[in-house]
C-alpha cells in the first residue's frame, strides 16, 4: 500500500476513521497483513499522520467484524485464521438460505427482484462478469437480494452480519479459484427452480452451491496462507511491529 499523503489525510479528516478501516481492511484481505501480524495504534497513527482516536476507531471496528483483536496498550493483532469458525458460520449461511429459498418458492408475489437477479445471471458465457473482484461483489449481492426477498429483516440482518464475517475467505475463491462459471450455472438454476415455486431442487441445489464453495475456499485458504507465509519478505509493512510466523 502506498504511503498516505498528508495533504490528502486532512482532506480526508471528515471520515479518517473510515478511510484507516477501509485500508487496513484490504490489506487483510490482501494479505498483506497475515494472521498473527501485530500492530499498535501509535505506529498506525504515525504512518496514517493522524492522532490515535480514528485509529482506535477503525481498529475497533475491524475487531467487530472479527479480523483483530487486542491485546494490551495499544496493541493488537491480526485474529489468526480458524478454520472452526469459518465452518460454524458457513453452516449457519446454509440453514438461512436454504430457508429464504423455501419462502421464495411458496410465494407467489412480486416477482421483479428475481427478475433483476435473472438480468445480471442469466446471461450467456460471453456476457458473464470475468473479473474476480467485481464478480466476488455481484456474488454477495445475488444472495443476500435472495435472503432480503424471503421477508425476514432480522434473519437478513443477520446475514448481512454473516456475510462480512466470511468475506475474507469467500472472495479467494473468486481471485484464485476457478468457481466462475459453475457459479452462473448454479445461480441461474436456483432462481429457475424458485420460478418453478420447486422448494426441493431449490434447497438442494442451494445447499450444494455452498457446500463446495465451502470446500474450495478452505483449500484456497491454506495454500494461500503457506505462499504468502513462504514468499514474505523479512521487512513487514511500514506499520507491522512484530510479524510473527505460525503453522495452520
Amino acid at each position: 500500500m502506498a504511503e498516505p499523503d498528508g495533504d490528502d489525510a486532512l482532506v480526508r479528516s471528515g471520515s479518517l476513521p473510515e478511510y484507516v478501516y477501509a485500508q487496513l481492511r484490504q490489506d487483510i484481505f490482501d494479505m498483506r497483513l497475515l494472521p498473527g501480524d501485530q500492530i499498535t495504534e501509535t505506529e498506525i497513527a504515525a504512518y496514517f499522520k493522524v492522532s490515535r482516536t480514528p485509529v482506535r476507531q477503525a481498529l475497533q471496528r475491524l475487531q467487530n467484524d472479527g479480523l483483530m483483536q487486542g491485546y494490551v496498550r495499544g496493541g493488537w493483532e491480526i485474529v489468526p485464521i480458524d478454520f472452526k469458525r469459518f465452518s460454524d458460520l458457513y453452516e449457519m449461511r446454509k440453514l438461512i438460505e436454504t430457508h429464504a429459498v423455501r419462502r421464495l418458492c411458496a410465494q407467489a408475489g412480486d416477482q421483479s427482484v428475481l427478475a433483476g437477479l435473472r438480468a445480471s445471471w442469466c446471461v450467456p458465457e460471453q456476457a458473464r462478469e470475468l473479473d474476480g473482484p467485481k464478480a466476488a461483489q455481484l456474488d454477495e449481492v445475488f444472495h443476500q437480494t435472495l435472503v432480503r426477498a424471503a421477508g425476514n429483516q432480522e434473519m437478513a440482518d443477520t446475514f448481512d452480519r454473516l456475510t462480512d464475517r466470511i468475506r475474507i475467505v469467500r472472495r479467494l475463491d473468486f481471485l484464485y479459484g476457478d468457481c466462475l462459471h459453475s457459479t452462473y450455472e448454479e445461480h441461474a438454476a436456483i432462481l429457475d427452480c424458485i420460478a418453478a415455486g420447486d422448494a426441493d431442487a431449490a434447497q438442494q441445489i442451494m445447499g450444494e452451491h455452498i457446500d463446495g464453495s465451502h470446500a474450495e475456499v478452505n483449500q484456497i485458504t491454506l495454500h494461500r496462507l503457506h505462499s504468502a507465509r513462504a514468499t514474505a519478505t523479512t521487512k513487514p509493512p511500514a506499520y507491522v511491529s512484530v510479524r510473527v510466523r505460525r503453522s495452520f
